[in-house]
């Protein structure tokens, strides 16, 4: 490293030290939590001309993938993303087909049904446990048909789904799991990792997350054979099996004689490339997770000891299963049926005081307009789904809240939640 170099770097260490970005007195839902670090990393590839995909990209996708305990990782430019290039893959692989059926959890993101929409395939919405709020096996099973053809379960807000009865479903009938782990990075069932379970896994570094490379995302699997489709789609669908010690110009196929390896398409692809400088930022960001999960799980237990003289009357708080390792990209809060106060008077009473909130991702899926009037197939009724729909949210628990904005939350909920007692 050249002393000039060295020198910038020393300067953007310094700046940080006197101007450490904070959320102020807002407590936030999310904050991108960085320092100089990532922004040297950044800088690196900036002053090496390394702009777009380049060795920064590789470094991540192995750190990660060996974080997971996963043997590839495939980045790409967000969790969306992430999903249409595995569902694509498993496609192109010949493993599922389009008019297949896609069981998914009704209460999640829009970014799980689009994708599955996207390339053909039918979403089909299940209900959720209300211990987790993650997808139900008991739910999954009744709704497999012969046209079932993947399980795809989200890991919502940092709770591990139940592994064991999802994987043992999916062994019993032979169809394959793809985890949506975006909102869960470092989240673990029985010791294990989630997005080491399913065939495929995909992971969301958008500004809000458990770690971040602004935008970014990326699928994991431990199939040779969707790795390397993977990665072909992800890049315009190139050629990715190059003859190693051959000049360029040596693909011949029938048709295309003694071509350039580089200008040859064996898949129909996209462009969803990561670039190296968000990489750098996931580099060191994935350096950081555990202790900057820890974090969030002391404030989600300071919000649990303060609040738990209301759970019995008026909410319900979040729990933690056994056997899991809980990461909280949010802390979420459901509101009883009996309760003498609506969603919104608690959640307009938070926002007013500085309180950021979040309504339970998109609710019931199955009703959303984008969705009504698609193939989207509801299975049976949804009650849990709609609870949460209609009487959750959740709150910000992010590693640069200080002790100061947890106790602000919990005396805004004393102060509206007394006005009931």
């Amino acid at each position: 490293m050249s002393d000039l170099k060295k020198e910038i770097f020393a300067k953007v260490e310094e700046y940080f030290e006197q101007n450490k970005a904070t959320p102020g007195d807002k407590v936030t839902v999310g904050f991108p939590c960085f320092d100089h670090n990532e922004v040297n990393q950044a800088l690196d590839s900036l002053l090496d001309v390394w702009i777009s995909q380049g060795p920064k990209v590789k470094r991540f996708e192995e750190e990660f993938s060996k974080y997971v305990n996963m043997p590839h990782g495939i980045a790409c430019n967000s969790g969306s993303s992430a999903n249409l290039l595995a569902l694509t893959a498993l496609i192109q692989a010949g493993r599922i087909s389009p008019g297949d059926e896609v069981i998914v959890p009704a209460a999640t993101f829009t970014t799980v049904i689009s994708p599955i929409l996207q390339v053909g395939l039918v979403p089909v919405f299940v209900d959720v446990e209300m211990e987790t709020y993650n997808i139900c096996p008991k739910a999954i099973e009744r709704a497999i048909t012969d046209k079932t053809k993947l399980i795809m379960m989200v890991h919502s807000l940092g709770c591990s789904a139940d592994m064991e009865g999802i994987m043992s479903i999916s062994k019993k009938h032979k169809i394959p799991v793809l985890e949506d782990c975006c909102e869960a990075h470092g989240s673990s069932y029985k010791g294990k990792k989630v997005g080491s379970f399913g065939v495929l896994s995909t992971w969301s570094f958008f500004v809000a997350h458990n770690m971040t490379t602004g935008e970014g995302g990326m699928v994991l699997t431990d199939d040779d054979e969707l790795e390397d489709i993977l990665r072909s789609i992800r890049e315009f669908g190139r050629l990715k099996k190059y003859e190693p010690g051959k000049p360029r110009f040596y693909y011949n196929d029938g048709h295309l004689k003694d071509y350039d390896e580089r200008y040859v398409f064996t898949n129909i692809g996209y462009n969803l490339r990561m670039t190296d400088i968000a990489a750098s930022l996931g580099i060191e960001q994935l350096k950081k997770l555990d202790s900057l999960n820890a974090i969030r799980g002391v404030h989600a237990m300071d919000y649990i000891y303060g609040l738990v003289d209301y759970e019995n009357k008026f909410i319900k708080l979040p729990t933690i299963p056994k056997g899991t390792e809980h990461t909280f990209y949010g802390f979420p809060i459901l509101i009883k049926e009996d309760a003498p106060f609506t969603r919104k008077e608690l959640v307009n009473a938070l926002e007013s005081n500085g309180v950021e909130t979040r309504a339970f991702m998109g609710g019931d899926l199955s009703v959303q307009p984008a969705y009504r009037d698609t193939e989207c197939r509801t299975h049976e009724k949804m009650p849990n789904t709609v609870a949460l729909r209609d009487r959750a949210f959740f709150i910000g628990c992010h590693p640069y809240l200080t002790r100061d904005h947890v106790d602000k939350v919990v005396a805004t909920f004393k102060q509206f939640l007394s006005n009931y007692e």
